[in-house]
């Protein structure tokens, strides 16, 4: 796939705009295609971007929503904006409009391609997308806590002294909030979390309400997030270019739940090749079923 990979991005706001930025870096597709309906925005980061070729081998231009549906790979970034005071179900039904209209444009989409779906709430939009797709469950995948992990794993890498990396613990369930953290399966270096000293005096209740709402603060601060969810699309386009196999926690419809949620996956060419279902304590059991169940409520309407 390496030597001809086509990504479309769907979006050209700061998220798609981040996300082409960081694969001009990494130098694995042929081509990315910005895609937006409005023009404009599409020439201005088309040409911003190109500046960055004399370090990229990736050509980079604006295409119709019909040329991206013939990518290898759909990252759809688009969607509705809540408004101050506005239900989350008002959101969910603007954005389930804006996702018609942009995989309808789209059609027929290329049966083989993987899309991937970072605009929010991504659990829900990723149920929509693969409905109104027709694309296989495994090749429709939501960014959901793969940025809410590599938080945890950064607050933990500082509460151990180790490199974020070497960190294995993961933030399941919905992008949002209900999500929790798999504690009793989490480890450093093989050895369980809960049997290092840190342990007692750590506050894992402070820690995964840090991790949840590090976003809003960064909106509050500056307006919007984009540098990290681009840097982890970036890295889920990666793993699926090249074939990497490597797991990470994404949002996909989980037969065990019956919902679309996220849980570690083994990400390739395909899509999702496999969802590894994590060892957990009886209270975190409970805690996966509820945002389960907390998802599935608004998923069965769509």
């Amino acid at each position: 796939m390496v030597a001809h990979s086509r990504v479309a991005i769907v979006g050209a706001g700061a998220v798609g705009a981040s996300l082409a930025y960081a694969l001009m870096f990494k130098n694995i597709c042929s081509e990315i295609l910005i895609v937006d309906i409005n023009p404009d925005i599409v020439r201005a980061q088309v040409l911003d971007l190109a500046d960055a070729a004399c370090i990229s081998h990736t050509s980079i231009r604006g295409a119709t929503a019909e040329e991206a549906g013939q990518a290898d790979i759909i990252v759809i970034s688009a969607g509705a904006k809540q408004k101050e005071g506005e239900p989350r179900t008002k959101l969910i039904e603007r954005n389930y409009r804006v996702l018609k209209n942009i995989i309808g444009g789209m059609q027929p989409i290329r049966p083989d391609a993987v899309m991937l779906m970072v605009a929010n709430p991504v659990d829900i939009l990723t149920h929509i997308a693969r409905k109104l797709s027709g694309l296989p469950a495994s090749q429709v995948i939501g960014s959901g806590t793969y940025l809410d992990t590599t938080r945890l794993r950064v607050h933990l890498g500082e509460v151990f002294d180790v490199n974020p990396q070497s960190v294995n613990a993961f933030v399941l369930g919905e992008h949002g909030d209900s999500q929790m953290v798999a504690w009793d399966s989490a480890t450093i270096g093989g050895q369980p979390l809960n049997s290092f000293p840190e342990w007692e005096s750590m506050d894992r209740n402070a820690i995964e309400k840090s991790v949840s709402g590090k976003a809003m603060e960064i909106i509050r601060l500056k307006g919007a997030t984009f540098y990290g969810i681009g840097a982890c699309a970036a890295d889920l386009v990666h793993t699926i270019v090249l074939n990497k196999k490597s797991v990470h926690p994404v949002s996909v419809f989980v037969e065990k739940y019956g919902v679309t949620l996220s849980m570690p996956a083994k990400i390739g060419w395909e899509g999702v090749q496999h969802v590894y279902d994590v060892p957990l304590g009886k209270e975190e059991e409970e805690r996966l079923v509820g945002s389960a169940e907390a998802l599935r409520e608004i998923q069965e309407l769509y």
